[in-house]
């Protein structure tokens, strides 16, 4: 009787990730769409945070050379750069806007004198930032929404087919 109630459990277990497959399968290209929406809003949120630090930099400016250290890479760029106190500071998350920059050379910075991790490199602003923010958007609809596309399409062949016959 055990092995029964085991074997009922299975069989609905089974009948259940079928139906939940089918209407996975259903909703697919929507889905898809629904991620390359969520993926344009993430690289929105980012340009808008950018501009947000952009304006605390202005709204409290220091400048000062920064020296590119090791350790950069894509994602961030390292410096380091005196403040009137004395101090050198070292900002954790690196520089924004760092483009072109390579260890060992100086550069120009401006950062918020209230918060000196808050640092880009002079002249440069969230602006500089939209045409690679722009191109990870475009990157996610090429990717999902090209993914949707397919699929409906191929729902419209396998259509087409069963149509016929």
């Amino acid at each position: 009787m055990a092995g029964g109630g085991a074997a009922e459990l299975l069989a609905e277990v089974g009948r259940t990730a079928v139906g939940f497959g089918r209407a996975v399968h259903r909703r697919l290209p929507r889905v898809l769409v629904g991620v390359a929406a969520l993926w344009t809003a993430l690289c929105l949120v980012a340009f808008v945070g950018a501009l947000a630090d952009d304006v605390r930099i202005d709204a409290d400016r220091g400048t000062a050379t920064a020296e590119v250290l090791d350790g950069s890479g894509f994602a961030r760029t390292l410096v380091r750069f005196p403040v009137p106190d004395g101090r050198l500071v070292a900002p954790e998350r690196g520089v924004y806007h760092p483009r072109g920059l390579q260890p060992g050379s100086t550069v120009q910075v401006e950062y918020a004198r209230s918060d000196p991790d808050l640092v880009r490199v002079a002249g440069r602003t969230a602006w500089a930032g939209l045409p690679l923010l722009l191109g990870f958007a475009a990157a996610g609809w090429a990717a999902f929404g090209g993914a949707a596309y397919l699929v409906r399409r191929r729902r419209g062949r396998v259509a087409q087919v069963a149509h016929q016959e």
